[in-house]
């Protein structure tokens, strides 16, 4: 079709983009540099509004279709920040900030809706707006709300919302989405296991936090296989273990676990919540331990609207011909959520091809991906905002 073949003309642009950001990862509200640089690249294709610094460190264009006879408004997102990974490809472009890496393809992301933006500025094919918000902090720090309590939703009267993530192994040119839920609400929780210091070689003079932390480690995995409906969804993970000591001969005072909970029931998730404290508090106290227990609730699970999710996919079978509705699931978290909350709206994955899974230090975004991602991103302005 013709906008891919636009849009595949216009890779080695878009793949130069990418590759700068690429080298150039900023964490969670630290993108000021990747900021700056969106913010110039909606100024150069002739945004008709670019708003910096919205919802802390995100980007805003707005570009308007041929036609005002409509005034409705299609909104699209891109996640802008990098992760706390020590990059390890030894590509031209890796990471030149030790200790900080694009290893979850935002900087892909970032890059095709850019392409999408330039695409529509030059064309302006629709009667309507479009809104492409490039936000911060996704990658556990609440870039979603930030950007809605700042007015993205009321501001510019956004109608419907949809966003974009790439898949390792799923073929180049191919796109999934599902109807209803998709992913998982991501909670974190932190127990402090409080006991009796000591020599290890007088055990029976401490209490033990050590022995207590990992007897809690033990009771948790049974929330999932004794508690809760097999039927539904669960995870929970222990992910932290850390002590006061780094020596051989010390039993610590304190334990500290850290980890995450993974649910898409808001029931479910209460429950695992009070086994929890149940669990970590009876443990600690029948060794004479003590247990503080603290939850971090994340954004909601991702609930794909089923008309949206429909013509989402409709629009992916336009552009390549292949659009996967019987996608599993994913118990990972993406505060893309929060959006669909306020607005109708859908998150579909495109194909990353035979890559290294995300956020592994190996992975790396694979351009070709950015014709068929850069494509939607269009399409999906155009139909919705058809002249008709």
């Amino acid at each position: 079709m013709a906008i891919l073949n636009r849009l595949s003309e216009m890779l080695p642009e878009i793949s130069e983009w990418r590759r700068d950001l690429h080298a150039h990862p900023e964490l969670r509200f630290e993108e000021h540099r990747t900021a700056a640089f969106v913010a110039s690249k909606l100024k150069e294709f002739g945004c008709d509004e670019v708003v910096s610094g919205f919802g802390k460190t995100g980007v805003v264009g707005v570009i308007y279709g041929k036609s005002s006879s409509s005034n409705r408004t299609i909104g699209f997102r891109a996640d802008m920040d990098a992760l706390p990974i020590h990059e390890t490809t030894d590509l031209p472009h890796a990471s030149k900030i030790p200790g900080k890496m694009h290893a979850c393809g935002h900087d892909g992301h970032t890059s095709m809706l850019l392409g999408a933006a330039k695409y529509l500025a030059e064309t302006r094919n629709f009667s309507g707006k479009v809104v492409v918000a490039f936000q911060p902090a996704e990658e556990g720090g609440g870039g979603a709300r930030a950007m809605i309590e700042d007015g993205l939703m009321d501001r510019w009267n956004v109608n419907e919302i949809y966003g974009m993530h790439n898949m390792p192994g799923l073929p180049i040119g191919e796109f999934s989405v599902r109807t209803g839920a998709q992913m998982a609400s991501p909670d974190k929780f932190e127990i402090i296991v409080r006991g009796k210091g000591g020599h290890g070689a007088m055990p029976h003079a401490t209490i033990d936090t050590t022995l207590v932390a990992s007897q809690i480690v033990i009771a948790l995995q049974s929330i999932a296989s004794r508690n809760i409906n097999p039927m539904a969804n669960v995870v929970v993970s222990v992910c932290g273990f850390r002590t006061e000591t780094d020596t051989y001969n010390v039993i610590p005072s304190s334990v500290h676990l850290r980890g995450t909970v993974r649910t898409f029931e808001p029931d479910v998730q209460r429950e695992v919540r009070s086994r929890i404290n149940a669990l970590a508090v009876g443990t600690a106290e029948s060794y004479g331990a003590v247990a503080d227990v603290e939850h971090v609730s994340g954004p909601p699970a991702l609930i794909n609207h089923e008309r949206e999710a429909d013509l989402a996919a409709e629009v992916a079978l336009e552009i390549c011909g292949v659009a996967h509705r019987d996608m599993e699931a994913k118990m990972a978290g993406e505060d893309f959520s929060e959006m669909l909350v306020e607005r109708p709206g859908a998150y579909l994955f495109v194909g990353n091809g035979n890559s290294a899974d995300l956020h592994n230090p190996l992975y790396e975004f694979n351009d070709e991906a950015i014709p068929f991602g850069t494509s939607w991103f269009v399409r999906m302005a155009e139909q919705r905002l058809s002249f008709i």
